[in-house]
């Protein structure tokens, strides 16, 4: 059987696969992207064989230009996992007999934890976003009441519309990783903050004879008004600092801080997994910091056969 097509057309053909049929998130669908193309180039440059005869010697081989470059063990992982997707693809579709990347070892990754806020740094950020930080403060409340209040992504953030505040349930309708739908509670504080900005919100649309879907939106109502994941990016790190946070604070440090205050004040490991949308509880046993000593706590505490 003749090898073409050929890798990049292959990477082509993968990437529809996952914008199309697989509902793959537009940063998941630009990394793999990045990654494929990178790697298909290296296979033209360096005169491997086609793909059929692809050895998990030459994928090694990429990984170590990698180290070469400079990339960090994460970096280098996650050309790996690209990689392997789309070899699995491959095999899958009858264009590779088996998965050469299988064979290939993921970098050990240092086990690196962001720090944290702790609760009364949070609730004093949250509670005293004011003019002086802050360029629409109703707004940057939300922001934060959301992100820290209701523990989701900067992407999921960014993709609220009004239709998913759902005032009757308490609820509000976040879009995931894979676009994979979950409710998650609308608490008390987070309301009010909802309550105070969305009438400011309905006259600057007015004033700029405007309409949008959006739930957030930026000062200068561009396009359809709708903040990006960059502006919410600078909006935390502007109003932490001017609240004596650490620079490094960004929007996943508010989530981060979401599911490790809710476990230090006694919640449940699964309760937290569904709240954040982990596919998997090892996900959130690394963001929220437990230790075996804090696992052997809440077993001794909750297991009826532990007492």
């Amino acid at each position: 059987m003749s090898d073409i097509p050929k890798s990049d057309a292959l990477v082509a053909e993968f990437l529809s696969v996952l914008s199309y049929e697989r509902n793959v998130s537009p940063h998941t669908w630009r990394a793999y992207r990045r990654e494929l193309s990178d790697f298909s180039a290296y296979l033209v440059g360096h005169g491997a064989p086609a793909m059929r005869r692809v050895e998990h010697q030459q994928i090694r081989a990429y990984l170590g230009t990698l180290y070469d470059r400079g990339l960090s063990k994460a970096s280098v992982a996650r050309a790996l996992a690209a990689i392997r997707a789309w070899f699995r693809w491959l095999a899958k579709t009858g264009r590779v007999e088996q998965n050469p990347a299988a064979l290939v070892s993921t970098p050990k990754l240092p086990k690196h934890l962001p720090r944290v806020p702790n609760i009364e740094q949070m609730n004093r950020a949250a509670d005293h976003i004011g003019s002086s930080a802050a360029a629409w403060p109703e707004r940057d409340r939300v922001i934060f009441e959301l992100l820290y209040g209701c523990g989701i992504r900067n992407a999921e953030l960014v993709g609220i519309n009004l239709v998913d505040i759902h005032w009757a349930n308490e609820a509000v309708l976040v879009r995931g990783k894979g676009r994979k739908e979950r409710y998650v509670p609308l608490g008390d504080v987070a309301a009010k903050a909802l309550r105070a900005y969305l009438p400011e919100r309905g006259a600057r649309l007015a004033a700029a004879k405007k309409s949008s879907d959006a739930l957030l939106l930026g000062l200068d109502l561009r396009g359809n008004g709708r903040l990006t994941t960059r502006s919410i990016q600078r909006i935390v790190k502007r109003v932490a600092m001017a609240q004596g946070l650490n620079a490094d604070v960004h929007p996943h440090t508010l989530r981060h801080a979401f599911g490790a205050h809710m476990l230090e004040e006694g919640a449940d490991l699964r309760a937290i997994q569904e709240l954040m949308g982990h596919a998997r509880l090892s996900t959130t046993q690394r963001y929220t910091r437990i230790t075996s000593n804090q696992l052997t706590a809440v077993y001794d505490r909750t297991h009826p056969r532990a007492k």
